[in-house]
């Protein structure tokens, strides 16, 4: 075998699926010998894959280049999107269906003798999100480039990421996340954009000019990965900063022998980019989770701005040239950070900068929840960032007389505390919230007095999925089955899915789409099987629920219906019952008790449950542990039911349930996040809805005693909880969920007690409903093609139009 046997100008502007399967052969074995030192005979599983992505990569760089050329030739807007998460999940076969290399990819690696599944799997999920909010920052930057908005995204390169999870008598056990302990084939180190964060110190005047003089600093150097959209016509950036420490090693005091004081500069650098969402239950945890976001959001703002300089463009321009989105408070501090900027280090004016800052932010909220819309204690947010304290007082002073008739309890600066919230709607010119009810609640609820002091300034942008990867590459079956129905094309234009309910009526089709569903739950039922031992029967219902795990998300709703279910079973063991499995998956945060609390309970409920001869072929529950973007791979598309359960009034949107949809899985939900826009579509007939609205929670909650009242009304619900309560799922240690009852008794501001007899009462329905295939089919079929409003694309045009007034490049 001749070792380079190719040597073919690069980049290409030929269409990359047009390019021929030896070239790519080629590549392969040369990055096999020349990038990683192996030949054929002793290449591993490792060493192909890697080979195969540096390959793949290489067909990414052209249009990659091209792209950046052609923003900087035009002089094009372009958006920047900061986010303290991007859940990116697995990159190599996503990039190889984007730009049409699927086939070849697959011939090719059969040629080579490999298993090219095999090498997909051997991929690490990069750990650099925990859920909706990383998902949909990925989603987002794969639909920019898809649609051809020029945009980089900025994040921070995590090196354990959130953290891996396993379980431990069930309950959940955090250990580091080792993804970077390989190479990472898919980034590009760029050692000379690094920028110097400062931290702490204190402030000095000098010559009437107040002046930051930082008591700490680090560097942010930046990684870069491609991310390409579809067919390869463009590809955008993705930035991850790094930390590195300012002063490398001190060598005097290591060799006075104090080694641990000689590493401090590096162990501060190593500590803002090793875990996201550190543990803030310390004031050291908050100090750290300040510090990040500070850290994202400076480096990306200094680069900002070095290359709209660099263009020759003025300072003064930067809004018709720069847009800015700030997903959630995390990123809050850009508006004073960019103030600081072009005030300290250019020279602008207060009032000048302010109004430029302005101009370039958007803010989308993505939260109801009050303790999730950060806030610091001044007192912290002084001593970590002196100078933005000032500036921070500055901006609310000015928000403050420029609206004389805002309230005096509306505010930025108050109780001691810096509201991030309010700082991000004041900075920012456009609000977005990320569904319909969503949205009305941010104007209601969350931000009345502002919204009415800023009438038009918040805007609905209701979330989407990129079909490429929740629909074409994770379920091929399904994908299949649609392009021969509908033709192809479907993958960027996902409107053209409503084509299928022609075919609905048609017996042929719905036993193609049986088989197609049959296919995904056949191969699930495999994994789960060696993954946590549950015999997973492919004829029963496989109703999933994985999402983050809290309160508000009711994970504890699905677990006590499940004991109710199994209760039912032993007291009517003649009745036509239809086989169910249950498929939890989550991480709760390492410092919320009551979250890991639920995900012992649904362990502990399992173990019983599934060890039961006389109901475990009716019922089973699986909880694989360490949820992933690669494990919801795997469950969305055999999931027959959907659960979308959460309190209503508290979930923003939610894309799972677009993604469950998009493959054929009905919802059973509450009227909340886009369960609302879902039922819109999908009509009441296809969708399992319970619960109260978001007007009827508020109601309740006036009552001091709803749940014990809801409780005392429902006999099942009083019998699931005298059940955990008398230690029935934990005889090891029977008093182990008592504090979980009394709270639902007592304490039950998530309103799982009023919910749950409707609740019961939509799982009779959904059983009902399957048990009965022709119409099953019909409702799984037609959710699959009214799906096509919940693409990203359609999220990214709105924001394109509405906030960021970017023209597409394609």
């Amino acid at each position: 075998m001749e070792l380079y046997p190719v040597n073919r100008p690069f980049p290409t502007s030929a269409p990359l699926a047009d390019l021929p399967a030896e070239a790519l052969r080629d590549d392969i074995l040369r990055h096999l010998i020349y990038t990683l030192g192996k030949d054929v005979p002793h290449a591993t599983r490792y060493d192909w894959r890697m080979a195969l992505s540096y390959a793949v990569r290489d067909r990414i760089v052209g249009p990659w280049f091209r792209s950046t050329r052609r923003t900087w030739a035009e002089g094009r807007k372009r958006v920047h999107y900061l986010s303290m998460e991007f859940l990116i999940g697995r990159i190599l076969e996503d990039a190889v269906v984007n730009i049409g290399l699927d086939e070849t990819v697959r011939g090719v690696m059969a040629d080579l003798g490999q298993d090219y599944r095999a090498l997909v799997e051997d991929e690490p999920d990069a750990a650099l999100g925990n859920g909706g909010l990383g998902r949909l920052a990925a989603c987002f930057m794969e639909s920019m480039a898809t649609l051809g908005c020029p945009a980089y995204g900025y994040g921070i390169r995590y090196e354990h990421g959130l953290f891996r999870q396993r379980f431990e008598a069930g309950f959940q056990v955090e250990t580091p996340e080792d993804w970077l302990s390989q190479a990472h084939p898919w980034e590009f180190a760029r050692p000379e954009a690094a920028y110097v964060i400062p931290f702490k110190g204190e402030v000095e005047t000098r010559d009437g000019r107040d002046h930051w003089v930082p008591g700490e600093t680090v560097i942010a150097s930046a990684f870069d990965t491609p991310v390409v959209g579809w067919q390869g016509k463009w590809a955008n950036t993705l930035r991850l900063w790094g930390a590195k420490p300012t002063t490398q090693f001190d060598l005097d005091r290591f060799n006075r022998g104090d080694y641990a004081a000689a590493a401090e500069p590096e162990a501060l650098a190593r500590t803002l980019s090793r875990v996201l969402y550190p543990d803030d239950t310390t004031y050291q945890g908050k100090e750290l989770r300040l510090k990040q976001e500070f850290f994202l959001t400076s480096a990306a703002l200094q680069d900002i701005l070095r290359r709209h300089l660099s263009a020759g463009h003025s300072l003064a321009s930067l809004p018709a040239h720069v847009a800015i989105q700030m997903n959630d408070t995390h990123p809050a501090i850009a508006g004073p950070e960019l103030i600081r900027l072009l005030m300290d280090d250019h020279g602008m004016v207060f009032a000048e900068a302010l109004e430029i800052t302005r101009a370039c932010l958007g803010y989308t909220n993505h939260t109801l929840l009050p303790e999730a819309l950060e806030r610091w204690a001044t007192f912290t947010f002084g001593n970590v960032l002196p100078r933005h304290m000032q500036i921070v007082e500055r901006i609310d002073d000015w928000h403050r007389r420029t609206w004389p008739s805002r309230p005096h309890y509306v505010g930025i600066v108050k109780h001691h505390e810096v509201r991030m919230g309010e700082l991000a709607f004041i900075m920012a010119h456009k609000v977005n919230g990320v569904s319909a009810l969503h949205s009305d609640l941010v104007k209601a609820n969350l931000f009345p007095e502002l919204n009415r002091l800023h009438p038009g300034r918040i805007v609905n942008q209701t979330n989407g999925v990129t079909p490429r990867r929740w629909l074409r590459m994770c379920n091929r079956p399904l994908a299949g089955l649609i392009t021969e129905t509908v033709g192809a094309g479907w993958e960027d234009h996902l409107d053209r899915l409503r084509g299928l309910e022609d075919h609905v009526g048609d017996a042929g089709f719905r036993a193609a789409f049986d088989a197609a569903k049959r296919q995904n739950k056949v191969a699930l039922a495999e994994w789960l099987s060696s993954e946590c031992e549950v015999k997973a029967d492919p004829d029963a219902i496989f109703d999933v629920q994985v999402k983050r795990i809290h309160e508000y998300k009711r994970q504890l709703l699905n677990i006590l219906q499940a004991v109710a279910h199994w209760k039912s079973i032993h007291d009517n063991p003649n009745a036509a019952w239809v086989p169910r499995l249950r498929i939890f998956g989550g991480k709760a945060a390492p410092g919320y008790a009551v979250a890991k609390e639920i995900i012992h309970l649904i362990n502990d409920v399992g173990s019983v449950i599934n060890a039961d001869p006389a109901t475990r072929d009716l019922l089973q529950i699986a909880y694989p542990a360490n949820y992933n973007v690669s494990m919801a791979e795997r469950l969305i598309p055999a999931a027959d039911l959907s659960e979308q359960i959460s309190t209503a009034g508290k979930e923003a949107s939610g894309t799972g349930n677009m993604k469950f949809m998009m493959n054929g899985a009905p919802t059973i939900g509450t009227l909340d996040g886009a369960n609302v826009e879902i039922l819109q579509e999908v009509g009441a007939d296809n969708f399992f809805l319970f619960g109260l609205t978001a007007g009827e929670v508020v109601k309740r909650r006036e009552d001091p005693d709803h749940a014990r009242k809801a409780i005392e009304a429902s006999q099942p619900l009083q019998d699931v909880l005298q059940m955990i309560a008398e230690g029935r799922f934990s005889p090891d240690q029977p008093d182990r969920y008592h504090g979980l009852v009394h709270r639902i008794w007592h304490h039950d501001y998530f309103l799982v007690a009023a919910d749950f007899d409707a609740y019961h009462a939509a799982q009779g329905q959904v059983d009902h409903a399957y048990a009965d295939r022709d119409r099953w089919l019909k409702m799984a079929a037609l959710n699959t093609a009214r799906s096509g409003l919940f693409s990203s694309d359609r999220t990214i045009r709105g924001y394109m139009d509405e906030i960021w007034s970017v023209e597409p490049a394609i």
